[in-house]
């Protein structure tokens, strides 16, 4: 029996031209915007993170401790927000950009170890992130769909959905983004890589990430004595489990929801691709930079699917902008607590609540794509 279309979310007489062309006037507007205003406080935002960073250090030797293990782990996690927007060329446009400022710079080759240091290289995260995430977002061809992703556990116990929920939470950087990333990555020709080669090229991100966190550190410490070293170790095993709850609890939810949509065909226009960035996407308080930087500025979802190549600050002085566009033209604009968000993605992960669907039906597929056709010329949709 034939799958029945998903019914459109948007009205017959919706206006997907008008709704891009008022867009693309925000757009102009924030591009006029950009200058040293930006580049400043991108500066403030990264001596945060480094000031973290050296916090942590300082008092890792101590004992073990909560205030290290909370320091480190927000060093760590300010230099994904770093990677997130100059990796997306978010600063490229800003004139008087330092190179190191910029996508083409900023943690390729040995840079990697001093901007963005993690299990995963940042090339085959721009792939999954930037190309196949952004261009696909929430479609099959999204490779960060949750509640496709975690369709295979649905019929398990609930007990075990949800300790698994926990697990991935205490572990994903390292068991999921990391092996997703370099699978997309390796098969961004179209061919499908063997266990064993990303498994390999996994040992080559990995394997030094490990060496350095839990191998090097601890023993710059071992000169003070055992217990020092120890401390700096165990300080930072607590930081890496902190630093992936924090970003799997402001990543997760940004697109899974009872109440956001996913959808079954690619959009008809470039004015339905923006239109369904607002549908499959929410927002969390925004607002202020302290309230944004422990929100990783994953707090302007919305903002960013729609202008993913530009920078913190602008995002901040955008949104209210976009939020009237989005009520003038009556698209849903959703924006709640992190908290109430996580608990919505959540509840989709362990099959207890599904996502709205809209679109025309697609075959079934046992494997989710490598690729993507990427066929709508959008910002920021490159890994470069």
């Amino acid at each position: 029996m034939a799958q029945e279309p998903s019914p459109s979310p948007f009205p017959e007489d919706f206006d997907f031209d008008g709704f891009l062309r008022d867009m693309m006037a925000i757009r102009r507007r924030m591009l006029a915007d950009l200058g040293e205003e930006d580049l400043t406080h991108l500066k403030k935002i990264e001596g945060w993170g480094r000031a973290a960073t050296a916090l942590g250090l300082a008092t890792c030797w101590i004992a073990p401790n909560p205030l290290s293990m909370a320091a480190l782990s927000l060093g760590r996690s300010t230099r994904w927000i770093m990677m997130h927007h100059v990796g997306h060329r978010g600063y490229d446009k800003v004139p008087g950009v330092a190179p190191r400022h910029t996508s083409k710079v900023f943690g390729a080759g040995l840079r990697r170890f001093v901007d963005w240091h993690d299990w995963m290289i940042p090339e085959a995260w721009k792939y999954e992130h930037n190309v196949l995430h952004h261009s696909n977002t929430g479609e099959e061809a999204d490779p960060d769909l949750v509640e496709r992703n975690t369709r295979y556990i649905h019929h398990m116990s609930r007990a075990v959905r949800w300790s698994l929920l926990g697990l991935l939470a205490a572990t994903w950087r390292a068991t999921y983004y990391a092996p997703s990333t370099m699978e997309a990555y390796l098969g961004r020709q179209g061919e499908k890589p063997s266990k064993t080669r990303i498994a390999l090229e996994l040992a080559k991100t990995g394997v030094p990430y490990a060496l350095v966190t839990f191998g090097a550190l601890p023993l710059a410490f071992l000169p003070l004595g055992p217990l020092a070293s120890a401390s700096a170790l165990i300080n930072s095993l607590g930081a890496e489990v902190l630093t992936n709850v924090h970003t799997f609890f402001v990543v997760g939810p940004n697109h899974s929801g009872d109440d956001l949509y996913r959808f079954d065909d690619r959009p008809a226009s470039k004015g339905e691709h923006f239109a369904r960035q607002v549908l499959g996407s929410t927002n969390y308080a925004t607002g202020g930079d302290v309230n944004d930087f422990f929100h990783l500025w994953l707090n302007y979802q919305i903002e960013h699917h729609l202008f993913p190549d530009t920078t913190m600050l602008a995002y901040q002085r955008m949104q209210p902008e976009v939020r009237a566009l989005c009520d003038k033209y009556g698209l849903p604009y959703v924006q709640e607590s992190v908290w109430k968000r996580f608990g919505k993605m959540a509840k989709v992960f362990v099959g207890e609540a599904k996502m709205k669907r809209a679109g025309a039906p697609r075959p079934q597929q046992a494997e989710r794509p490598r690729a993507a056709q990427v066929d709508i010329d959008l910002p920021g949709a490159s890994p470069a």
